[in-house]
């Protein structure tokens, strides 16, 4: 037998070996990766079997939801603005508004009012008073479940904002229940202690702002038309909580405290008018966050209501100065920012109730009233109401008030529903006259605590650490004599 040569374990005859050809490794190899590339290029559903296509109340839920992710965004960034606007009407807006209209010893003074209670205000905020004007309590006061802001975050609440979280509807409020305050400092100014103002804010803010808000605002509260109040009054944004409750304690806390030392006698002209006019600007610009915002949401009810603000100060800044021009013989600059306020005033009620020239209509009618009020009527009695914080905010809130019950209608809001979802009429244009009484009774709430409060506290207060500065603090200005400063210093 011949002998066999063995190759890679294959027995081949002696003498006569395979011929191999050299590329065929290279070529297996260059085949091997070309098979592999292949796969990678095929389908996955040839690899694997192919998942079942979601369902469309699958495909329905995920468009659902994106939507209602978009509308929270777009609702929390406009509720957000509206937060940073409305502390804009405080700082630098009220702050420059009053600084402008106080003799130029005491501006410094005045401006430190609006700004000190950005802090204080915001520490009982947190603390108890959102939890107090927002709980579910009584139908006068909210309970402690919010305490130390507990349970206040990125969830909403539905009884109030159902698309925003709950800590944006909590730090909106606040920058309500700062301005309100400050509004009240309009009437002391230039005579009263700084540290009789702190004391005064913390207790009224307590036992007049807070208890007031849940009336009017908070779920279950007497007045709140929309979460089961006893008596439904419209009240969008703040004229029966913020206007009338501190414009009335501003006629309180001048009466208790007295003229100006030379009062009528001596000249107490405003000692920057540029100051004002800056000032009004900022508060017609925020007063859209006040308003517009009060819809919570970024919808076509805060389109409604930003439009009303505008034309509604717009017709007041009118009103007022045709009567002044009547009255004094020439237009003003102070006549014209007053008049603005005025209207910002009268609308915030109806803000989110009424048509545009009804919106008109109330701000033209507050832009006369107010006038009368801080010329006659206050020429009249006599009272020193520095810098007329009740004739603009005490009686263009109660104005405002009064007219929502004529002119608000479910044709801009379509909030208020029976218990089978039919929209109810709400002013004397829809045919619900008896709204005006709803109206009626809010304000006479408002006046009475706003007036029964500030007095009890103004007495406290005297009694504890006394109220109005010394004559000669009062003569030197309370920029020196309080807080050791001056707000302009000629010889640096």
């Amino acid at each position: 037998m011949s002998r066999s040569r063995i190759a890679r374990g294959v027995a081949f005859p002696a003498g006569n070996p395979p011929s191999i050809d050299p590329r065929a490794p290279r070529a297996a190899s260059l085949a091997r990766w070309l098979g592999a590339a292949l796969l990678l290029l095929l389908p996955a559903s040839s690899l694997f079997a192919q998942a079942p296509p979601p369902s469309l109340d699958a495909r329905l839920a995920a468009v659902e939801a994106a939507a209602k992710s978009a509308q929270s965004a777009g609702d929390n960034a406009w509720m957000l603005v509206s937060a940073a606007l409305v502390l804009m009407m405080t700082g630098p807006g009220l702050a420059l508004f009053y600084g402008g209209l106080v003799r130029r010893k005491n501006v410094l003074s005045t401006m430190m009012h609006s700004f000190i209670l950005m802090a204080v205000v915001t520490v009982l905020w947190a603390v108890y008073g959102y939890s107090l004007s927002f709980g579910e309590g009584t139908a006068f006061l909210g309970d402690f479940r919010y305490l130390f802001l507990n349970g206040v975050g990125a969830a909403p609440n539905p009884d109030y904002a159902a698309t925003i979280p709950q800590q944006t509807f909590m730090v909106y409020q606040l920058m309500f229940a700062i301005i309100t305050p400050a509004l009240i400092s309009g009437a002391y100014a230039e005579r009263m202690k700084f540290s009789a103002m702190l004391m005064f804010t913390v207790l009224w803010t307590t036992f007049v702002y807070f208890p007031m808000a849940h009336m009017v605002w908070g779920k279950g509260g007497l007045l709140n038309a929309f979460l089961g109040g006893k008596i439904p009054c419209f009240d969008f944004a703040g004229g029966t909580v913020v206007h009338i409750t501190s414009g009335v304690s501003a006629l309180v806390c001048a009466l208790y405290l007295g003229k100006r030392k030379g009062y009528l006698s001596e000249p107490m002209k405003p000692h920057s008018l540029t100051f004002s006019f800056v000032g009004a600007a900022l508060l017609w610009v925020g007063w859209f966050g006040f308003n517009a915002g009060s819809a919570l949401a970024a919808s076509p009810l805060a389109t409604s209501a930003f439009v009303a603000t505008h034309f509604g100060a717009a017709a007041a800044t009118l009103g007022w100065i045709l009567a002044e021009w009547i009255h004094n013989g020439k237009p003003s600059m102070l006549g014209g920012i007053s008049g603005a306020v005025a209207g910002l005033v009268a609308i915030t009620p109806a803000s989110g109730f009424v048509k545009p020239f009804p919106a008109m209509l109330i701000g033209f009618a507050a832009g006369i009233v107010c006038f009368l009020m801080v010329t006659a009527v206050k020429g009249r009695f006599g009272y020193d109401d520095t810098l007329d914080a009740f004739g603009v905010h005490g009686i263009g809130g109660t104005l405002g008030a009064l007219l929502t019950g004529v002119f608000a209608t479910s044709l801009v809001n379509d909030s208020l529903k029976d218990s089978s979802g039919k929209t109810l009429p709400l002013g004397w244009v829809d045919g619900n006259a008896a709204q005006v009484l709803n109206q009626l009774g809010g304000v006479a709430i408002s006046w009475v605590l706003a007036i029964a409060g500030s007095l009890i506290i103004l007495k406290i207060v005297d009694l504890t650490i006394g109220v109005r500065v010394r004559p000669d603090e009062e003569d030197e200005g309370l920029d020196i004599s309080l807080h050791g400063e001056e707000g302009y210093n000629f010889e640096a």
